[in-house]
């Protein structure tokens, strides 16, 4: 099973930029497809990103689209998510999965990814 380890967060002003990064270990993620989801104080985990092996093909939640950027670096084995224009409502703990399915979920959810990181608080203040 491959260990994640997510880096990056902190605390920001709305409008400003994070790139998160994911370590993995224990074995190669060439042939997973990773993610990021998140969950904020109060609600349930919810996707965020996902990125297929192939680097291919990227998905992401419309709370995100136009604003973060999931890449993966299959040689360092690293995954990033560069967040941009970050608003209060993107407060929450940020969690790096992989997921070992064959096949690219077409709308990925936590029950498609077996590996988890330990999360990275990302916190937006107004």
């Amino acid at each position: 099973q491959v260990q994640l380890v997510e880096s990056g967060g902190g605390l920001v002003q709305a409008g400003d930029s994070l790139r998160l990064s994911c370590a993995a270990s224990g074995r190669s993620i060439r042939t997973y497809t990773m993610g990021w989801f998140r969950q904020a104080p109060g609600k349930e985990r919810e996707f965020v990103a996902a990125i297929s092996w192939s680097y291919r093909r990227t998905s992401y939640a419309d709370s995100v689209k136009g604003r973060f950027t999931i890449s993966r670096d299959n040689a360092k084995n690293t995954v990033y998510l560069q967040m941009n224009s970050l608003l209060p409502e993107d407060t929450a703990v940020y969690y790096c999965a992989a997921s070992g399915r064959s096949y690219y979920p077409e709308n990925p959810q936590s029950a498609d990814f077996g590996s988890w990181g330990q999360g990275t608080q990302v916190t937006v203040s107004s």
